[in-house]
C-alpha cells in the first residue's frame, strides 16, 4: 500500500462538530439561507454527512431546505467546474 492510502495514526481523531447541534436548532428552515450556506460547498454542491458531522436526520433535513432553497433562487444550482 502506498504511503498516500493510508490513514494518519499519529495525529488522534477529531469528532466533526455538529453545527445545528452547537445552535440548538431543531428544525431547519429553507428561509435561513445563511445557515444553509455552510452545508455546501463553493461549487453549490451539499457536503457530506462526513463533513458536516450532521446525524442522518438533520443531514436529511438540510439537503430539502437546500433544495427548497434553491427552488426559490435563495441559494446556486450546482454548476460544471469547467
Amino acid at each position: 500500500m502506498s504511503a498516500m492510502g493510508k490513514p494518519n495514526r499519529d495525529r488522534p481523531y477529531k469528532r466533526k462538530t455538529n453545527l445545528l447541534h452547537a445552535n440548538k436548532i431543531t428544525e431547519v428552515d429553507w428561509k435561513d439561507a445563511d445557515l444553509l450556506r455552510k452545508f455546501i460547498s463553493d461549487r453549490g454542491k451539499i457536503r457530506a454527512r462526513r463533513v458536516t458531522g450532521l446525524t442522518p436526520q438533520q443531514q436529511k433535513q438540510v439537503a430539502t431546505a437546500i433544495k427548497n432553497a434553491r427552488e426559490m433562487a435563495l441559494l446556486p444550482y450546482p454548476n460544471a467546474g469547467r
